[in-house]
């Protein structure tokens, strides 16, 4: 039956066999990788957290008036030499 169908259809044995191929590397291909979540997906800040939506960054430089103690948070906390993504909390006003 199987010869039968085959040649009335035209597709040759070898044919099967490649589709059969790309169709499980396909299906490996999209069950991922055995190492699970990169690294780097891991590996956010907490500026990064706070900010997700502006994937090039936040500059931490505060513009408007901002009180003497947060002024002293920033220095004590080293903002004006902090470098994307590795901000502190700290240096953005609540």
């Amino acid at each position: 039956m199987t010869k039968t169908l085959l040649s009335r259809t035209g597709i040759s044995f070898g044919a099967l066999a490649l589709a059969a191929v790309f169709a499980a590397g396909a299906a490996h291909s999209m069950v991922g990788n055995a190492g699970g979540i990169s690294d780097t997906v891991l590996s956010t800040t907490q500026a990064q957290r706070l900010f997700a939506d502006a994937p090039d960054g936040v500059d931490p430089t505060v513009t408007g008036p901002v009180s003497a103690s947060f002024k002293k948070k920033q220095q004590d906390t080293g903002c004006a030499a902090a470098i994307w993504p590795d901000i502190p909390a700290a240096c953005y006003p609540k």
